[in-house]
Parts: C-alpha cells; structure tokens; sequence
C-alpha cells in the first residue's frame, strides 16, 4: 500500500481558474504530490466521471493515493479500473455518512479518511476505523466556507492522541507549512495553494521542498 502522508492536493474544479482538472491533477502528481483528492461540489456525479476516471489513471501510473470526497458510490465505481490495490479511498466529514458505515460498504483495502477538528474526534475515528485524520482548519480557509478553527499546536494534540497518520489542512502554504511539519504532520492538504497557482507543478514543488526542509 502507498504511503498515507506527504503532499495531499485536493483537485476542485472550483479552485482551478477554469483549467482541465485532470491537467492540474497531472502537474500536481509531476510536482511530487503522494494523495490526491477529488471534491466536486458543483456537479451531478454523472458528470464528474470522466475527470474522475482519468485522475485515478494518473494516479495508479505514480503510485499515487486518490480519495473522493464525501461520495463512497463514486470512489466504488473505480474500484475495479486496476488490479492493483490500496490506491484508492473516500474522505469524509463529521457531518457525512459515519465512518463506521462508510467502512462496511467499502473493501477492506479502501484508504478512509476522516476529518478532525481536536483530539476527541480523532480518536473515535481511530476507534472507528479510519486510514488517517485530517486535522483543520489550521490557518483559515477561502476554499470551504463553515470550518472550525484549529492551529499547529491543535495538530500537536492530535498526533500526541492518535496512532494514524495525521494530515494538517487550511490555509497551508509553502511560508507557513513548516509551522504544521513541526507540530508533527505526516502530511499536509492544500487546495488554492497548487490548484489556484499559476503553474500547479511548480508551485507543488515548492511545497514539498520546504515540507522536507522542515
């Protein structure tokens, strides 16, 4: 199975400046980029499989991990595009289907990822099942309106609570991302940072080097 952790970039059509989505994924992965993920909050899911199709493709050619936001249904229907396994995955929220029924719906090499906002929430993922934890919203958001404030030194607590992998999200970029490194993150989420960037692969390289910096 692929390391959970490194460069996560959420691919929203929404934060890409009216690009190909299935380009920008592709100049992430070709930055450095080890989880992608898919949120399409727009679209009917009928209309969305193509890009999403072609992103797991790009994906399963770097041995990357894709996660689909919110909708099991969508990330079962790649299930059987390669034979190869652990690759693949659905990420939800507090306010989703609950990860302990999201886990008997999906196969057992399905990557699920919860998101967290304190300690409390991310042990009963653990308890429940969950591949990591993302914790949020670190430094505020523009990309998702309703987030909960969190902070480095929330992510601290979390990692100090949990044994999963344990990503930092919002408003992380490459000026601030050491901050979340060392508060102890396996990883950290970004979405305006390389989708909303000039040159998405550029701009992810620069994210991963001060990332391995920290």
């Amino acid at each position: 199975m692929a390391r959970i952790g490194g460069l996560y970039v959420i691919i929203d059509p929404a934060a890409c400046g009216g690009r190909s989505t299935v380009g920008v994924a592709r100049a992430a992965l070709a930055g450095g980029a080890s989880m992608l993920q898919w949120r399409d909050k727009a679209r009917d899911k009928g209309e969305q499989l193509d890009d999403l199709r072609a992103i797991y493709r790009l994906c399963l050619e770097h041995d990357a991990i894709l996660m689909v936001n919110d909708h099991a249904d969508l990330a079962l229907v790649l299930d059987d595009a390669s034979p190869r396994r652990g690759l693949l995955g659905v990420h939800v929220g507090q306010k989703d289907l609950p990860l302990s029924d999201v886990r008997r719906i999906v196969p057992p090499d399905f990557v699920v990822g919860v998101s967290t906002n304190n300690p409390d929430e991310a042990l009963q993922a653990e308890h429940d099942g969950a591949g990591y934890v993302a914790v949020g919203d670190i430094f505020g958001t523009t990309a998702k309106q309703g987030t909960r404030p969190a902070s480095p030194q929330r992510l601290a607590q979390v990692k100090a609570a949990v044994h999963l992998p344990v990503i930092g999200i919002g408003g992380i970029n490459a000026g601030n991302v050491a901050q979340v490194m060392a508060a102890g993150a396996d990883g950290v989420a970004v979405i305006s940072a390389v989708c909303g960037a000039p040159d998405p692969e550029s701009a992810a390289r620069e994210l991963l080097a001060a990332m391995e910096t920290a």
